[in-house]
C-alpha cells in the first residue's frame, strides 16, 4: 500500500427537502384545509477517525464527497425523508484544514472520534405550518435549506511513543527492523527511506510502544533541502525522540548539532521534546574510538549517550529497556493530568 499523508477533497452535505402546497380533499370530509409537509433534513458530512487505516492513498482516487438531498414533503401532513449521513473514514491522527492550509478545523487524534464538517440543510416548510385562525387556505410553501460546501486539505500526523531522527543513512530503518516487524527497505545509499514507517516494538506481554521511522534530514531541511522538513510532523506526537548517530562519521558533533538546527527551525515544541541519544554502528569502531565519540557527543549535548550495534544487536536490548521505561513514565504522567 502507497503511503500518502495529506490530501485535498470537497465535501457537501445535502440540501434541505422542499415543502409543499397541499390541501385535504376528501369525499365525507366537510371541511379540508392545508396539509403540506415539510421538507426532510439533507444530509450531513462527518468524519471519523478509525484504527484500521494508516493512509490517506484512498483520497487520490476518491476526492468528492456528497451527501443527498432530504426527501419532499407530501400531502397528509407526510414529512420528506431525512437523507443519509455520509460518514468519511480517516486514519487516527488526520488533521483537517480549510482551503488556506492554515486553519485547523479538527483534529482526529483518538480512535473513534468523530467531527461534524458539513451540516444537512433543514427542510422547507409545508403550507399546513402556516395555517392561522386568518389565513385558513394558505398556498406558501418553502424551499429546503441549501447544505454547505468546501474544499479541506487532509494532513496526516502518525500517532507514535517514540520518534527516530537524524542523517541519512544513520541506521534509523536497521534499528526499527531489529526492534520490530516492520519491513523497511535497507540499502548504502542515502534516502532509502522515502516516507514513513512505523513499527512496534514487543518486550512482553503487557509492554510495548510504537516507533516512527521518518527519511533523514539534511543541512537545510527546514528551507526544503533533501525531502525537506514534510515529515517531521509525523514525530510531533510522539512522547520522546531517538536521535541516532552514525559514529563512523568524523563530524559527529556537527552533525548532532545541525540535526538539533532543523528540529528547533521547524518547531521549538519538538526540539523540546526529549531526546535519547544513541552512538550506532559501534561494531565498526575500536573501543578507544567509541570512547572518544561518546565524552564528544555528551560534552556537546549534556546528556548521556547510548551505545549501539543495531546490525549485531549489541546494546540494544539496554536501550529498548531505557525507552520502554520512559514511555511507561509519560504515559502514567498523561493519564494523572488528565483526571
Amino acid at each position: 500500500m502507497k503511503f500518502l499523508d495529506q490530501a485535498k477533497i470537497y465535501v457537501r452535505s445535502g440540501d434541505g427537502g422542499d415543502g409543499v402546497v397541499a390541501f385535504r380533499r376528501e369525499k365525507y370530509v366537510e371541511f379540508g384545509g392545508p396539509d403540506g409537509g415539510n421538507g426532510g433534513r439533507g444530509g450531513d458530512i462527518i468524519f471519523r477517525a478509525v484504527p484500521n487505516l494508516n493512509t490517506l492513498i484512498d483520497f487520490r482516487y476518491t476526492q468528492h464527497f456528497r451527501a443527498r438531498k432530504g426527501g419532499n414533503g407530501a400531502g397528509s401532513d407526510r414529512t420528506g425523508a431525512k437523507a443519509e449521513t455520509v460518514i468519511i473514514n480517516v486514519p487516527i491522527g488526520t488533521q483537517i484544514f480549510d482551503d488556506d492550509r492554515e486553519t485547523m478545523l479538527a483534529d482526529l487524534d483518538e480512535a473513534g472520534k468523530e467531527v461534524l464538517l458539513c451540516k444537512g440543510g433543514d427542510g422547507g416548510f409545508g403550507n399546513a405550518n402556516y395555517k392561522t385562525s386568518t389565513n385558513r387556505a394558505p398556498r406558501r410553501a418553502d424551499k429546503g435549506w441549501p447544505g454547505e460546501e468546501r474544499w479541506v486539505w487532509l494532513r496526516l500526523k502518525l500517532i507514535a511513543d517514540v520518534g527516530l531522527v537524524g542523517l541519512p543513512n544513520a541506521g534509523k530503518s536497521t534499528l526499527l527492523s531489529v526492534c520490530s516487524r516492520a519491513k523497511p527497505k535497507i540499502a548504502d545509499y542515502p534516502f532509502t527511506t522515502l516516507h514513513p514507517q512505523l513499527g512496534v516494538v514487543r518486550l512482553s506481554s503487557t509492554e510495548e510502544f510504537v516507533i516512527a521511522d521518518i527519511p533523514g534530514l539534511i543541512e537545510g531541511a527546514s528551507e526544503g533541502a533533501g525531502l525537506g522538513d514534510r515529515f517531521l510532523g509525523h514525530v510531533e506526537r510522539c512522547a520522546m525522540l531517538i536521535h541516532l548517530l552514525d559514529g563512523t562519521e568524523s563530524q559527529l558533533v556537527k552533525n548532532y548539532r545541525m540535526i538539533r538546527n532543523e528540529l528547533a527551525a521547524y518547531d521549538e515544541t519538538l526540539a523540546e521534546k526529549p531526546e535519547i541519544i544513541v552512538l550506532n554502528k559501534c561494531d565498526a569502531l575500536t573501543k578507544t574510538q567509541i570512547t572518544a565519540k561518546t565524552k564528544a557527543l555528551a560534552k556537546a549535548s549534556g546528556a548521556e549517550v547510548f551505545t549501539l550495534s543495531a546490525a549485531t544487536h549489541e546494546g540494544l536490548a539496554e536501550l529498548l529497556r531505557i525507552v520502554q521505561d520512559r514511555v511507561t513514565e509519560y504515559r502514567l504522567e498523561e493519564r494523572e493530568s488528565n483526571q
